[in-house]
Order: C-alpha cells, then structure tokens, then sequence
C-alpha cells in the first residue's frame, strides 16, 4: 500500500475513495479473515465500525481510513498466501 501524506487533500480524496469502494459483502469477509487468524481484537474492532460507515467514509477520520486500508491490504496478503499454498497442494 502507498504510503499516504494524511495532511494532502489528494491523498485523503484517494483513500476515501477506495474505502467507498468497498461493500458490506467485502468487509463481512474480510472481518471473518481477520477473526480466523487472530488479527488482534483493535483490528476487528475497527473493522467493524468501519463496516456500518460503507459508502460514507466523510463520517471516518482520515486516520482511521488509512489503518482500515492497511488492514485490508494484510488481509489481502493473508488470502492470497493461503491461495498459493492450496494451489501447490493440487
């Protein structure tokens, strides 16, 4: 993940705009990821949150949308591992 300047107004536009992009669908799995592997209680917790704001990120800090996004961005990393390793298993 980029690494984002939270004080430049493109780069909030950015990341708010890839938090809107995400459904409830996808925080719903990416919640139940974060459960299976023991992410850490702050993490789903804030993952949870996030999940009521979909769509509406103005109502998140901007703080808050760049550690959701980290966090999706490990979580991504998580399933795509798993993926090679059932694939190598084949």
């Amino acid at each position: 993940m980029p690494k984002y300047d939270l004080q430049d107004p493109t780069d909030l536009d950015i990341m708010r705009a890839q938090f809107n992009m995400l459904t409830h669908e996808d925080f719903e799995e990416y919640i139940e990821t974060a459960e299976a592997h023991n992410i850490g209680y702050k993490k789903i917790k804030v993952l949870k949150s996030s999940s009521r704001k979909v769509g509406i990120a103005k109502y998140l800090s901007p703080k808050v949308i760049n550690w959701v996004l980290d966090i999706i961005e490990k979580l991504d990393e998580i399933d795509e591992d798993e993926e090679e390793d059932e694939f190598e298993l084949e």
